[in-house]
C-alpha cells in the first residue's frame, strides 16, 4: 500500500494557509538516522509538521515536492512512522523552555555533549549495603560536577565509545 499525493498535498497545503512551518518532517528508514543534534535544532523552531508513512509509505512525488527532512530512528522497520513521529516529538518537546520543571535537567541529558549521562541517585543514602557514593553528598558543588563529567565519560567509554570517536 502507498499513500497517494493529492490528499497529502491537500493536507499540508490547507496547513500552510494557517501558519508557516520550519520543517515538514517524513519518518522514513532510509531518512538521516535521528540524533540529539537534531532535537536540539528542531526545538528551536515554531511549528513542524511531521507526515508517517504506512507500509509501503507515501508516492515519492510527495517526498520529492513537499518534505523538507527525512528522519530515520534507526535501522530497522516499523509498519508506520507514527511510533517514530511520536519518538522525534517526544524529545523536541521536552527541549521547549517551561515543558520540563528543571529546564536545565534537558542540558545535561545523555548524548547532549556526545557523552551518556552519569548515573544518578536519591534517598536514602544507604540501602541494603547499598551507599550513594560520597562526594554527591559532600555539597561541594564543583566537585559534584567533576565526578558527574568523570562518571559520564567512563560510562560512554564503556558502553557507547563510537560516541567518543564523533568528538573528532
Amino acid at each position: 500500500m502507498v499513500m497517494m499525493i493529492e490528499p497529502i498535498d491537500n493536507c499540508i497545503s490547507a496547513l500552510k494557509k494557517e501558519r508557516q512551518y520550519d520543517e515538514v518532517i517524513y519518518t522514513t528508514p532510509d531518512g538521516k538516522t535521528y540524533d540529539q543534534p537534531t532535537a536540539n535544532k528542531l526545538s528551536l523552531g515554531e511549528n513542524l509538521i511531521i507526515l508517517c508513512g504506512h507500509y509501503k509509505g507515501v508516492d515519492q512525488r510527495v517526498r520529492d515536492s513537499l518534505i523538507t527532512m527525512e528522519l530515520s530512528i534507526g535501522d530497522y522497520v516499523l509498519s508506520g512512522g507514527e511510533l517514530a513521529a511520536a519518538v522525534i516529538a517526544d524529545s523536541v518537546i521536552r527541549l521547549i523552555p517551561g515543558v520540563l520543571n528543571d529546564e536545565s535537567s534537558a542540558l545535561t541529558d545523555s548524548f547532549q555533549d556526545n557523552l551518556l549521562a552519569p548515573p544518578v541517585y536519591t534517598r536514602p543514602a544507604e540501602y541494603k549495603g547499598m551507599t550513594v557514593p560520597n562526594i554527591l553528598l559532600s555539597g561541594q558543588h564543583l566537585k559534584v560536577e567533576e565526578w558527574r563529567h568523570e562518571m559520564a565519560l567512563q560510562r560512554t567509554k564503556e558502553r557507547r565509545p563510537d560516541l567518543l570517536k564523533n568528538n573528532g
